[in-house]
């Protein structure tokens, strides 16, 4: 199981983007899915997540309202739709997927197994 995020870029302030997060082979073990980030020079962090049972979504307080959190099963995709950016958005963007059947969206790095690349997401001001 590999996970492909795509959709970073350069964007101006108070623009958007979308990201999306593309599971190769079986997804039969993921079932949470979410997104992390880490800007420079800081600790990586929790974006948002969302549970695969019962589709609960969970969003960091800093990117509440702005940012929307979606998962489409039959795809095996998950998508990050990113509005009103501003400059403390700039990071690298980790989407990762969970192995324990939770109901629950898991913030903490540690509860995650699966982890793609990352993709850059630069907002400039």
């Amino acid at each position: 199981v590999q996970l492909q995020a795509y959709g970073g870029g350069l964007v101006q302030a108070g623009g958007s983007l979308r990201l999306s997060c593309a599971v190769s082979g079986s997804n039969s073990d993921i079932y949470g899915m979410g997104w992390f980030r880490q800007a420079p020079g800081k600790e990586r962090e929790f974006v948002a997540g969302i549970a695969r049972i019962g589709g609960d979504t969970q969003y960091a307080d800093s990117v509440k309202g702005r940012f929307t959190i979606s998962r489409d099963n039959a795809r095996k995709t998950i998508l990050l739709q990113m509005n009103s950016l501003n400059a403390e958005d700039t990071a690298v963007y980790y989407c990762v997927g969970d192995r324990v059947r939770r109901m629950y969206v898991a913030r903490q790095s540690s509860s995650y197994y699966h982890w793609g690349q990352g993709t850059l997401v630069t907002v400039s001001s």
